[in-house]
This record gives structure tokens, sequence and C-alpha cells, in this order.
């Protein structure tokens, strides 16, 4: 099995400058030798690097948060998950304990915090203790007057001055004694003098649709983020249900993932209720991917529980419009008739939750339906685009980027009431000039009907090389352009006298031959003549030029990708039903405390649905 051990964690702030260096075990290299190595790759740089010219060498975790840069160092073979899961934990407590967001200055001024911080959550390489509620019985936060006496050069500890904290501490810990066993999540002798429980679940929605515009993925990545405020050691029963019922969310939910306080044993006897003992605060409950297109592609009929999907927002490109090929005509199609919510009774914001009110729900609030905000397309352009001009938005703003080649299009849904319908976008762009330009006009005259190959690969010589009189379609095309080139070439006797002075220098013996090519003459001779051979002209130079059409096809984007943003709906149709206390396992609780509870739905797509073209 492989080990998770952590030998170095090094934190940098958005100068590159070492903030923190917290060695767990052996000696790895320094945080300002580990530095260049790790940037010499080129970016975007993965979160694992394996540094073979460090010594020693190591492998190397790495993390952004909020433009500091976090790694973490093994020399061993550590398991990824591990590493790159503590330094998400790592990231999740300092801004607990010091402040979101994390900033360098914030890090600075409570070294002492981090320090103490770091040396919990890893013991000799091995990452022991990363529970929020743990870690503040373990590290005490100064507060204001340890602040105070700091600052005028006393004792930060506020221990050996003010008695009540002793005797406060000892009446936790004996209330402690008599509420059970310590949970590792959760602190011991917790009070509220305000009971609340919320749900928060937020899905990402992440949707491919080709040209035709059928659906080719539609996942969903779901989280449950939960915030308990609530006294003592309660139990907690949190029901979910889908649009099949609650018997579906097991074959609905895929790859889902669970907080340890949550019992895996309820869970796998009836999916959809977890039961658990939140720690104090808020923590993400547990994680979920949904399939919207479970379609087995070795059935011949789709599964009987397929599905409509709907999406609030679709985008589609026209590429190639106009007279010269060189505008595009982006479609945006907006639809807030969201299913299961009907125009009288919608529930949303905190109290949404689906299309009826859950009976757990308290307090008041305003009942509307699921708002779509945030509506954003994002266009990839080619790097072969100059600029792009003339850009018409019917709703709007649109903006073009030269430096990172992308064309943003701002959809305002402030008014509820024109949210749905069809806004249009259409541009044009401009290439960098090339030489093909100026042939453009006479590239366009040639006959898109003639065979180009035409004579070239005929298997009888002699139709193609021995009558010229028989002239193809082709070849009569390009004596009118030849018409138009030159109009003193109508003189008859101008092709033998061409044909002549081609053959002077291949047969020097027959200087003064008028007659044409006799049949027994090879072909070579005249395979070898590029400028005076019709076809071989034509080949040439036809396949060189391009039209303007052409030219700008190059130049249309490919795809393009619209982000949104819909409070109180969910893609996958998850919805809590209840939310219950036990109070027979609940410690600590009260029977008359009936606490506040609250849910709330948000679905988050960044440039979610794309559509290819």
């Amino acid at each position: 099995m492989m080990s998770g051990e952590i030998d170095a964690l090094y934190i940098y702030d958005e100068h590159n400058n070492p903030l923190v260096e917290q060695v767990y075990r052996s000696r790895p290299p320094s945080a300002a030798t580990i530095l260049p190595l790790y940037l010499a790759h080129p970016a975007p740089r993965p979160s694992l690097l394996y540094i073979p010219n460090a010594t020693p060498p190591v492998t190397v975790f790495s993390i952004v948060q909020s433009n500091l840069l976090f790694l973490a160092l093994s020399e061993v073979d550590t398991e990824p998950l591990v590493a790159l899961e503590f330094l998400h934990r790592v990231v999740d407590v300092l801004e607990e304990f010091v402040g979101a967001p994390l900033i360098s200055h914030k890090i600075q001024a409570n070294y002492e915090v981090v320090a103490q911080l770091l040396n919990e959550m890893c013991d000799a390489g091995v990452v022991c203790n990363t529970e929020l509620n743990s870690l503040q019985e373990a590290v005490e936060m100064p507060g204001w007057m340890g602040k105070l006496l700091g600052n005028v050069g006393l004792s930060g500890s506020s221990t050996p001055i003010l008695g009540p904290p002793n005797t406060l501490k000892r009446s936790i810990s004996a209330n402690a004694a008599t509420q059970g066993p310590a949970i590792p999540w959760r602190r011991s002798g917790v009070r509220h003098t305000s009971n609340e429980l919320y749900v928060d679940i937020i899905e990402s929605l992440s949707v491919t649709m080709a040209p035709s515009g059928r659906l080719l993925s539609a996942l969903v990545s779901g989280t449950i983020a939960f915030t308990a405020k609530i006294s003592g050691v309660p139990e907690l029963l949190l029901s979910l249900t889908a649009p099949g019922g609650q018997q579906a969310i097991g074959r609905k939910l895929e790859l889902p993932v669970f907080h340890p306080c949550v019992r895996l044993a309820k869970w796998r006897e009836r999916p959809g209720e977890l039961s658990f003992v939140p720690p104090d605060g808020r923590f993400i409950l547990a994680g979920y991917e949904v399939d919207l297109l479970p379609i087995d592609p070795s059935l011949d009929q789709p599964p009987s529980h397929m599905e409509k999907l709907f999406l609030p927002a679709i985008v589609d490109i026209r590429k190639s419009l106009g007279s010269s090929g060189s505008d595009f005509e982006v479609r945006l199609i907006l639809n807030t008739n969201f299913p299961g919510y009907s125009s009288s009774n919608r529930p949303g914001g905190r109290n949404g939750s689906g299309t009826s009110t859950p009976s757990f729900l308290g307090g008041g609030g305003n009942s509307s339906g699921p708002v779509l905000e945030d509506v954003l397309v994002t266009i990839p352009i080619p790097k072969s685009v100059r600029n792009i001009t003339d850009m018409q938005a019917s709703r709007g703003d649109a903006l073009f980027s030269p430096g990172n080649n992308v064309l943003e299009w701002r959809v305002p849904t402030k008014d509820a009431g024109t949210v749905s319908g069809t806004a249009t976008l259409r541009c044009t762009v401009a290439g960098h000039s090339t030489g093909d330009d100026d042939f453009d006009d006479e590239a366009e005259e040639v006959d898109p009907e003639a065979n180009l190959l035409q004579g070239y690969y005929d298997p009888e010589p002699s139709t193609s090389y021995q009558a010229p009189e028989e002239g193809t379609t082709k070849r009569k095309t390009k004596k009118k352009k030849k018409k138009k080139v030159k109009k003193s070439s109508r003189a008859a006797p101008a092709i033998p006298d061409a044909d002549q002075q081609e053959e002077i220098p291949q047969e020097p013996s027959q200087p003064q031959s008028p007659t044409p090519p006799q049949p027994s003459l090879s072909p070579q001779p005249q395979a070898q003549q590029p400028p005076t051979d019709d076809a071989s002209r034509s080949i040439f130079h036809t396949t060189q030029r391009k039209t303007k059409a052409q030219l700008n096809a190059t130049l249309m984007p490919n795809s393009a990708a619209v982000s949104f943003s819909v409070r109180g709906w969910l893609p996958s149709g998850i919805k809590v039903d209840s939310l219950n206390i036990d109070p027979r396992r609940s410690r600590g609780l009260g029977e008359t405390v009936k606490p506040y509870k609250g849910v709330k739905y948000l679905c988050v797509s960044r440039k979610g649905v794309e559509r290819r073209c």
C-alpha cells in the first residue's frame, strides 16, 4: 500500500518570496532551491511534478490560492490525492483562523498560529489531524486582549492574568464528560444562542453539443455544503429525493463522497438518507456526480428512466456569412420556463426546495422562481484574426480581447420579463494581409464545375496529349480568361509558334518543323512544359490561390460556450426532502429547542454549455 508521507510544506507570496518553510522529515531541498526548478516547467504546470534535478529528487505537489503558491515535497512514493487534499485542508484551516481571503500579510501577522496549525496537521510527515473543530481546541487564537497586552510589552497569554477562563474550561470539560465520548470533528461543549441549520446544494453543469445540436455529454458535479450552529451533540438525519423518487437516488448519484461524520451503513441500507453528527460551523457534507445522459452504447433502446434535459441557455454559431464570407453570427437562446415551477407558485431563494415547500423550512420569504444570472458567451477566436469589427449585438455588450483571442458577450438579465427569447451577435473578422489578395478576382472566375485533374490521370495518353483540338470545358474557360488578360492573342498561329519555340532546344536537328506533334512522340516532353500545358497550368496555379471566402473560412471560430448561474434550480433535480433531529441520540440539546432550518439551491456553469461548429 502506498504511504502518504510529506517531507516539507512551503508557502510563497504573490512575488514568489518564501513565507513559510515547514520541514516535517528528512532533509528536502529548501524553499529557495526548489522554486527555480519548479518554475522551469512551462505553464500551465500540473499539480504533480517529479523533479529529478533536485538533491535529493522529490515529487512536488502544488496548488495556488489567492495568488499564494503552496508546495508539498515528498521523497517517497506518496498517494497524490493524500498530498493534494492535505494542501486544500491547509488552505481551509488557514482561512478559518486568519481570515479569508488568504493574503501574505495575514500569514506574516499570525505566524505563531500558522506554525502551530502546521505542526498539528502533520506529524513526522504523516497527516494526522485536519479537522477544524479539533484544531480549534488544540490551537489557541489570541484575542484582542492578548494582542493588546503583546503590543505594550506584556505576555500575550491571558491565562495567568484572568482567572475565569480556567474555571470555564473546567466546567466545559465536566460537561463534555457527561455528554459522551469525544468526537474528532466536533468540539465539546458547543453552545449557541440561536440554533440554525442550513443546507446548500451547489451543482456545476458541463454540456457539450455537436454542430447539429445533438448532446454529446452532459455531466453535473454536485456539492452539499452544511452549516450547523446548534448546541450540544445533535444527531441529524437528512433525506434527499430525485424526480424518480427516493429509490432513484442510488442510481442517479455516481461516485458519492462523504464527510467522515456520515454513517455509511445507513446510506448503504437506505440510499438518500444521511445520518451524521455535524461539525460545528460550515463544512462539506458530501459530493457527487450525475450523468444526465445515461445511455449505454451496447443497448439499442434508451433506458426507461431517461429524462428530458432542460438547459436555460443554448448558444449557436453561423459562420462564413456575407458576400465575402467574413461575417459570423452567434445566437443565444434563453429559456426561463423551468420544469416543475408554475408562474403562480415558484418557491426559491433560501426557502426554495422544488415544486413544493418542505414542512421543515421555517421563516418567511418572498416566493419567487429560479433566477437566471451572469449570462456570458465566450467565443475563442483563432490567432490568425487581426481584429473583429462591426460587432452588432441585439442585447448586451460585446468585447474582443486580442491578447487573449477571446470574444466575450455579456447579456443582462435584470428584467425578468424579457429574459426569455433569442439574442444575436453579428461580427466581422479581419485577418492579416496576405499575397493571395491580388488574385482573388481572377480566381473567382474559374468554373467551379471544372475537373482540374481531367486528362491528367487518363489511361489513354492519346486523349489528353494527342488531341489538342478537342478542348474541354476547363480549357475553354481558361481561353476566355486569356482573352481578358491579353487581347492581342487572337492570332491563330500563336499557339503553334509557342510549341515550336519550346521544341527547338529539345530537337536541335529539326529546327523548322511546322507540323504538330506526331502520334509516335512520347508525352514526356510535353509533360515537362507546365507553362504551356493548360491542365498542368490550372493545377499548379488554382490550387495555390484562394478566394476571399476560403481565406475568411480559416478565421471563423470553431466553438462557443455560455456561462450562467441559476438560483433556486438544480439540473439533476435533486432536492432536500426533510431534515430532522433524532432526540434519542442527541445530547446537550433541550427538547424545547427547535432550530431554524433552511435550504438553498444554486447551479453554476462556467463555460459549461459548449457548442461545437
